[in-house]
């Protein structure tokens, strides 16, 4: 049996993100973690690994194809040449990352990152598969160049696991490091909302680029991090889709090609901002974000099962995601696209339990069929899945389970919203 030993890396990222929450209690600083924004970013992370199954090895493929028929040099693999390539992969990366904030189908993709306004370990996690294979597209730069795919595979590792640290906020500036790496310090400026920080620090390890093409700066006064017009929403669907809705939107409402073309590839900061209210009260999200932050000025702290509910359920997950990962190459198809689903659904599924949605039930009914349908295919007796729908349907009808749901389940006692 193959296993896939990356998959370690999923419960050290767990591991890291708890050492750094306890350390910011110690340091009194807890508050730059919210029970929540932690949720949603766990929640993003874990659909970009497990998509990214399904697709990281054809990026090897693709590497290898080009460095086998289009290498425009042939760079040896002498130790020198592994600082060459770390370089020249974090200049491939800042304009990926400088054009991901400067085109609008690349910033739809990009601006999921970017949502959260805590700035922690966490965050580091807010990577849609959309982005990813962006980000792939232009390093095949490296291998069109001549560099080895094996030794682009060894420094894309690298590369991830060094920005993954810098999403923090209890490191303090490293002194005259500043002027060389990308520090906590910078990538928060990164992250920051304020305008003087906006569109500044896009170097990943190196502040080289970022004073080349004048686009550096230092951390001044403490950012406020997340978007200029922030979404307020922990719902899956919207934060991973929102600006696409916008972009569509904008396109809708342009006239003439120009108009169009810039509505897709125009600037972000050209985006026209009555759009986002529009779409957030035609898909209810207006009334999600009154309704749930008055629940929170007056009821602080959801109910303990609540939590623990949801906690299970993301801990499910992770699990699944961890095993998938190790073992994915001795996985059947089935088994595969099975765990995708369930996984995405429950992914959802925790979003809406964040954002209170009366609908949730509908979907927890929904995600227990799938499993039982799972469970009636692989033993070949699919069509006994008529049974678990009729009981669900009966137990409906006698103990009305979508009200005691609600009133177990639900983090408020009342006022529970009505989309």
């Amino acid at each position: 049996m193959t296993v896939n030993y990356l998959a370690f890396a999923i419960p050290a990222f767990f591991i890291f993100v708890f050492i750094e929450f306890k350390i910011a209690q110690h340091q009194k600083k807890a508050k730059i973690f919210k029970y929540e924004s932690t949720v949603a970013n766990f929640s993003v992370g874990i659909a970009e690994r497990l998509l990214n199954l399904f697709i990281a090895a054809s990026f090897y493929q693709v590497y290898d194809w080009l460095y086998a028929h289009y290498a425009i040099f042939d760079i040896s693999t002498k130790w020198y040449v592994w600082i060459l390539l770390l370089l020249a992969t974090d200049f491939v990366w800042y304009w990926y990352h400088r054009l991901g904030h400067e085109i609008n189908f690349l910033w739809a993709a990009h601006i999921v990152h970017h949502q959260s306004e805590e700035f922690n370990l966490s965050a580091a996690a807010r990577i849609t598969t959309i982005q990813a294979i962006f980000r792939n597209v232009f390093w095949c730069a490296l291998p069109l160049l001549g560099f080895h795919p094996n030794m682009i595979i060894s420094i894309l590792l690298a590369h991830g696991a060094y920005s993954f640290f810098t999403h923090t906020q209890l490191i303090g500036k490293l002194g005259w490091l500043e002027n060389i790496l990308i520090t906590p310090s910078l990538h928060g400026v990164h992250h920051a909302s304020d305008e003087k920080y906006l569109d500044k620090n896009y170097g990943d390890v190196f502040v080289f680029w970022d004073k080349l093409f004048g686009t550096f700066q230092a951390e001044e006064e403490t950012p406020k991090y997340g978007l200029t017009h922030p979404i307020k929403s922990y719902s899956f669907l919207w934060q991973h889709f929102h600006y696409y809705l916008e972009i569509g939107e904008a396109y809708r409402r342009a006239n003439g090609f120009k108009a169009k073309w810039d509505a897709v590839f125009g600037s972000p900061a050209l985006m026209d901002q009555n759009i986002r209210p529009i779409l957030e009260e035609r898909y209810y999200q207006n009334k999600l974000q009154h309704d749930y932050q008055n629940k929170l000025q007056h009821e602080a702290k959801p109910k303990p099962r609540f939590k623990i509910y949801l906690n299970i359920q993301l801990i499910m997950v992770v699990a699944m995601l961890t095993g998938t990962t190790m073992f994915y190459e001795s996985l059947t198809v089935v088994h595969k696209v099975a765990i995708l689903i369930f996984v995405l659904v429950t992914l959802i599924n925790i979003g809406a339990l964040l954002e209170q949605r009366k609908w949730i039930y509908y979907l927890e009914c929904f995600r227990l069929i799938l499993v039982f349908g799972y469970f009636f295919y692989s033993f070949n007796i699919i069509e006994l899945l008529i049974f678990p729908v009729v009981g669900l349907i009966i137990l409906e009808r006698n103990f009305s389970l979508n009200s005691l749901y609600k009133k177990h389940l639900f983090s408020y006692k009342s006022n529970t919203i009505n989309t």
